[in-house]
């Protein structure tokens, strides 16, 4: 190969992962519209806040530390370092961004925003060394191409640790057993964001390749759009589809955590699967986080935009699945990973969790929590009321 096609390939492949990291980027603003429309008018400022604050801390976090943390000072030839370093970035972002939408409503800023500064520099990257970087999991023949495990169901264990200290939202679950449905703000912003979440796992699943150059690179990258795809439009239709019959409604939020649920099954293995067989994954998927989401309601586990059931209930399924597509992979090695990563997040995250209860505490005041953030935190409304002038 002459130079001048090294160098080429170099600038392509570079190219490529910046292009990639920018759209995963891209889904923070899907967790912000998606979050900010399952919630209530009186909490939308504060959870975009969350939002905004998660990546910046993010990105600072892995920047100073978590990333020499995750990957010590990898030799990289195929591409620039720097742009491993910000499409490696990007990912820890999403995996705290799925914490947001499960303790919405009900935390405090602070404690939120210390928690993600532990989990981005410390929890996240210490289990990615694990993986990605090359450790005992990557040894012990764990395999996770994307993220289904080392992102996302990680973001659902720190969650659900939060979510099991914090409590439910008040007036959500009745003394005698019953589910009161408290219904989100804007369906159009919530479906916005799952739109741009959509969108934005093409480079979250391809740019996972990390090359563009070569034949064989090209053509994995093809699949895995096709595959991301499938999946996510199979989720969707196989979550209507089981609402539809047993329940005889069609729950936009049901559909769209179905198409999300589809998305986060096929990042544990994009490149293996025919269509065919993604669109299965998908739809086993979009089924799965129905069942979830009622499960966890009716045991009394509030989490108002189904992060836990997207995330961590599909994430551990697409796993699973791992093994039905990729002959290297092995469900002892999915399951010994899993179980790993599980227990590191969720324990450490209870412990932090635990000590902000104890010391700061985690949790609004019951006055604070009826006024909603956006007055209390922000003072400032997402939707502000209209106020006639007065007329002489």
């Amino acid at each position: 190969m002459t130079m001048e096609i090294i160098e080429l390939s170099y600038a392509i492949d570079t190219f490529y992962l910046l292009i990639s990291a920018a759209l995963v980027m891209w889904m923070a603003a899907g967790f912000s519209m998606l979050e900010a429309g399952l919630v209530r008018s009186k909490n939308t400022s504060e959870i975009l806040v969350k939002n905004i604050l998660l990546y910046a801390i993010a990105c600072t976090c892995f920047l100073l530390f978590g990333y020499e943390i995750m990957y010590g000072q990898p030799e990289i030839e195929s591409h620039s370092a720097d742009a491993d370093f910000f499409f490696q970035m990007v990912f820890v972002a999403t995996a705290m961004s799925i914490v947001s939408g499960a303790v919405a409503e009900r935390m405090k800023l602070t404690s939120f925003l210390i928690f993600c500064v532990i989990l981005t520099s410390v929890i996240y990257p210490l289990e990615g060394a694990w993986t990605w970087g090359g450790g005992f999991l990557a040894e012990a023949g764990f395999s996770d191409f994307a993220g289904s495990g080392i992102v996302h169901m990680a973001g659902a264990a720190a969650a659900l640790a939060g979510v099991l200290l914090l409590g439910p939202r008040r007036g959500k679950y009745g003394k005698n057993g019953e589910i009161y449905a408290i219904p989100g703000a804007n369906m159009p912003l919530a479906t916005l964001g799952t739109l741009i979440l959509w969108f934005g796992w093409f480079g979250f699943n391809g740019g996972s390749q990390l090359q563009l150059t070569g034949e064989g690179n090209a053509d994995a990258i093809a699949l895995i759009f096709v595959n991301t795809n499938a999946a996510a439009a199979c989720g969707a239709l196989a979550a209507f589809l089981t609402m539809r019959f047993v329940w005889q409604k069609a729950d936009l939020t049901m559909i769209l955590n179905g198409a999300l649920a589809g998305l986060v099954a096929i990042t544990a293995d994009p490149a293996s699967p025919s269509p065919i067989v993604a669109c299965l994954i998908g739809a086993g998927a979009g089924i799965l986080v129905v069942i979830a989401i009622i499960v966890l309601d009716r045991v009394r586990l509030d989490d108002p935009v189904g992060a836990i059931s997207v995330h961590g209930v599909a994430g551990l399924y697409g796993l699973l699945i791992v093994p039905l597509t990729n002959a290297e992979a092995t469900v002892v090695a999915q399951l010994y990973g899993a179980g790993v990563i599980f227990a590191w997040v969720f324990i450490t995250s209870f412990v932090v969790w635990w000590a902000l209860k104890k010391t700061l505490g985690i949790r609004v005041s019951m006055e604070n929590e009826y006024l909603g953030g956006d007055l209390t935190d922000c003072g400032i409304a997402a939707y502000p009321e209209f106020v006639n002038s007065k007329s002489e």
